[in-house]
């Protein structure tokens, strides 16, 4: 299968974690297959932006592959990298708002965490296709600061680095009346989140045909 872009993300191990985030989004990254998702009223229409990606934390954001560049490189690059990185620790994970959207994000110290996405966003670099003027003008667009704006022309994206902040994504955006009443029906299905909250693995994942993220290896760090 041909992949129009790749990424670099944490993937929860076959559990119960894994196993709400599959089927809440609707899509199972780890097996590349469209799962079923609860019997609720707009569940499906509220899930429809993240589900594309599965069940995630973004360490390395989606990219294109530069000229030159192949997947077998890329793949060997990844694993290597896991194997210097030392596994991120915190206190655990807690149902958050993110401005408008609902997701999953880490709490107390997260500097480990920090330190692992730099490292896939800076080591994994010289694999990315450099961002087009369109994809530049539409990240503008959003707003963005002078920092934001900086790492945009760096490394392609402007949540990177000491603006990012991992969190694993549950809903797109949600009318500001609706956030509350969402978290609600969100811990009625959530599993016992892990305390502490360990990430030991990082998975390589590609953009198929159809726009789904599947998972191609998953890779233990090991440093």
């Amino acid at each position: 299968m041909s992949y129009s872009r790749f990424a670099v993300y944490y993937v929860p191990p076959a559990g119960p974690l894994a196993d709400f985030g599959a089927s809440w989004l609707g899509w199972d990254v780890v097996h590349g297959q469209l799962t079923r998702q609860p019997d609720l009223p707009d569940l499906r229409d509220i899930t429809m932006t993240p589900r594309k990606y599965g069940f995630h934390g973004t360490l390395k954001p989606p990219f294109r592959l530069k000229e030159g560049r192949t997947v077998a490189d890329l793949d060997k690059a990844v694993a290597e990298l896991a194997a210097s990185l030392a596994p991120a620790v915190c206190d655990g994970l807690a149902l958050t708002s993110l401005g408008r959207f609902l997701a999953l994000t880490p709490q107390g110290d997260t500097e480990t965490l920090q330190r692992v996405a730099a490292a896939c966003v800076s080591a994994l670099d010289g694999f990315r296709a450099a961002a087009s003027d369109a994809e530049l003008a539409r990240r503008r667009a959003s707003g963005l600061t002078a920092r934001q704006d900086a790492l945009l022309v760096q490394w392609g994206y402007p949540y990177v680095m000491e603006e990012f902040r991992f969190h694993l994504t549950l809903s797109g955006q949600l009318p500001e009346p609706e956030i509350t009443t969402w978290s609600g029906t969100v811990q009625k299905f959530l599993p016992k989140l892990p305390a502490p909250f360990i990430l030991d693995q990082i998975a390589l994942c590609g953009e198929r045909e159809d726009g789904h993220f599947e998972m191609l290896h998953c890779y233990t760090l090991a440093g």
